[in-house]
């Protein structure tokens, strides 16, 4: 063979080895980037900050579990992911069996959180390109109580609360925020952050309170219940009115002079009680002024006397209408 061939031969041959070593760091390159197992759990994250809930499930592969599904799509699912940020992904962990463990570090609301996302191997494209995916489990669930109530906010969506509880399957990592904002009865927000699937979060409960608004209204019944009922008990000069306040005496009082006054107006507290709610006794003070006669001597004087006084009452609601019913004793 001439030099002039095999020169020809040596050179074909080193492009050949170039071009397989080429084509094999392509496939690498493939492989440590779109073909990576980080690749899902890249497209499960962008999914989750969408709130693309039915894309997220069938990228995660997750069976739900027996629960309400209100925060696995649109804006709740959105709202869980919105504050996950400087997401980095680690080098995949052989786990054995052609599984790897892809962890994740991110941060939310400041905390610094890790999930660790299981991954097995499913196949090959174009006989060189790996396909990963999520190995299949349960999604957790996040378990919210609420007192005194059948509703209540999760993630700025209402949800039902039947018999004031209520359990919600939830897609990881995320936030979720439970709140109650009615226009009688509210709570102060509870949070649960929730890094992976094997450690749920603790229950969100919310401790249900009287609005200043259902208490000013209760007040205002109140105070009405008491003017109205002083007003009745001197248009009818009466001592011992069907009210909780009375006066008892041995003296003749003149008719024309009874005149009765409230001086202080009960404080109403609303409390929960027996899966309903109660005001709790309501105490106050009562003036009482007239002209007496004292029966043995004959002397006319003037009474102003103040008088503590103390009642229940019941309360319903129905809707927007606030109803009492004074419980009386005397």
């Amino acid at each position: 063979m001439s030099q002039a061939l095999v020169r020809i031969a040596a050179g074909w041959l080193m492009g050949l080895m170039l071009a397989v070593a080429g084509a094999v760091v392509a496939i690498n390159l493939v492989n440590d980037s779109i073909a990576s197992p980080q690749q899902p759990v890249r497209e499960y994250l962008a999914a989750l900050q969408k709130g693309e809930g039915e894309k997220a499930l069938g990228l995660l592969q997750a069976r739900v579990p027996q629960s309400n599904p209100a925060m696995l799509d649109g804006e709740a699912l959105k709202t869980a992911a919105a504050k996950i940020s400087g997401v980095k992904f680690g080098d995949a962990e052989d786990r054995g069996g052609d599984q790897v463990m892809v962890p994740v570090d991110y941060s939310i609301d400041g905390s610094q959180l890790r999930t660790e996302f299981l991954l097995q191997r499913s196949g090959t494209q174009w006989l060189f390109f790996h396909d990963w995916s999520f190995v299949p489990a349960e999604l957790p669930t996040l378990s919210v109580t609420v007192v005194n109530s059948n509703q209540a906010s999760l993630n700025g969506v209402p949800v039902n609360m039947p018999n004031g509880r209520n359990t919600f399957a939830v897609f990881y990592p995320g936030e979720y925020e439970a709140s109650l904002n009615g226009q009688f009865f509210a709570a102060p927000a509870t949070r649960a952050i929730l890094s992976g699937r094997d450690t749920p979060p603790a229950p969100l409960n919310l401790l249900t309170q009287a609005t200043d608004g259902l208490k000013d209204a209760v007040s205002a019944k109140v105070k009405q219940f008491l003017d109205d009922c002083a007003d009745q008990a001197d248009k009818k000069q009466q001592l011992q009115p069907d009210c909780p306040f009375y006066h008892i005496t041995n003296n003749r009082v003149a008719d024309g002079t009874i005149d009765w006054s409230i001086t202080d107006y009960p404080v109403v507290k609303i409390e929960p009680f027996g899966g309903r709610w109660v005001v709790a006794p309501l105490d106050g003070k009562a003036r009482i002024k007239a002209r007496q006669t004292d029966l043995f001597t004959g002397a006319v004087t003037e009474l102003n006397a103040v008088h503590d006084f103390s009642f229940t009452t019941r309360l319903d609601i129905d809707g927007d209408t606030v109803k009492l019913t004074p419980q009386l004793s005397n």
